[in-house]
């Protein structure tokens, strides 16, 4: 069995050496067959040359260019479809779900689902340091958007802690085309039409101010990204033969 990680980052070259360091010795203690694909959007700082110098010493390493900043769910997709694990999972930069978690979304496939993705309200006591309270009623209140206009009946659709076996992204990636943070939704949307098994599993999970999510503002866009997906499935854009080019995502 082999696994890829997949990582957006968007400047975080605070954040990426303690991060890559966790996920080098992780994968070194479990001897998996493993790779680490960095996807860098268009960062002005220092991103690329970390992944560039940790690449050196661990091939395992790979950096994985956007053209220019395109969003966080841009990145998610463009590294999914370059890994080439038999198990493919993507994660926060800032690790918010300890990669030691990463183990129970594996375990979830390897007991039947296409799909494991890590729940912060499953069990709430997981929560090593809650969000604050505006970030939380903003979540409750997207969850219920979401189960009203796209049947999605999960506790939690946006923890960045998601793995997927590859025949199953390679089904639903493509497909995607929301490119900023409500991505989420969509390829939970796209895994429930195509049959896809999909499993909520609680994980640890602390809060992280560092975040660039903007409740307000990003809030807003991802409401409209709801009803976008909600057009494009009724206007067949999610066919196979509707998908845009490479070159045009």
């Amino acid at each position: 069995m082999s696994y890829s990680f997949v990582i957006p980052a968007y400047n975080e070259g605070v954040r990426l050496r303690p991060t890559l360091h966790a996920l080098i010795r992780h994968i070194q203690e479990q001897n998996w067959d493993a790779e680490i694909l960095v996807v860098n959007d268009g960062s002005t700082d220092d991103t690329a040359q970390i992944v560039r110098e940790y690449g050196k010493a661990h091939p395992q390493v790979l950096l994985v260019e956007n053209p220019g900043n395109r969003g966080k769910g841009f990145s998610v997709r463009n590294g999914m479809l370059h890994a080439h694990g038999d198990i493919c999972l993507f994660s926060d930069a800032d690790l918010s779900s300890p990669i030691t978690e990463a183990q129970k979304l594996f375990d979830a496939i390897a007991h039947g689902a296409d799909i494991a993705i890590g729940s912060r309200w499953l069990r709430a006591e997981l929560q090593t340091e809650r969000q604050p309270l505006y970030r939380q009623a903003f979540g409750r209140i997207y969850n219920l958007v979401l189960r009203v206009f796209l049947g999605l009946r999960f506790a939690d659709t946006q923890c960045g802690f998601k793995a997927f076996r590859r025949d199953a992204a390679q089904r639903i990636f493509p497909l995607q085309r929301i490119e900023r943070w409500g991505f989420d939704p969509e390829i939970l949307f796209l895994a429930r039409r195509a049959g896809l098994r999909v499993e909520e599993v609680p994980v640890l999970w602390a809060h992280s101010e560092g975040t660039r999510l903007h409740p307000f503002r990003d809030g807003l866009r991802m409401f409209l990204e709801v009803i976008r997906i909600r057009w494009y499935a009724i206007a067949g854009n999610y066919a196979a033969d509707a998908v845009p080019s490479p070159e045009k995502m």
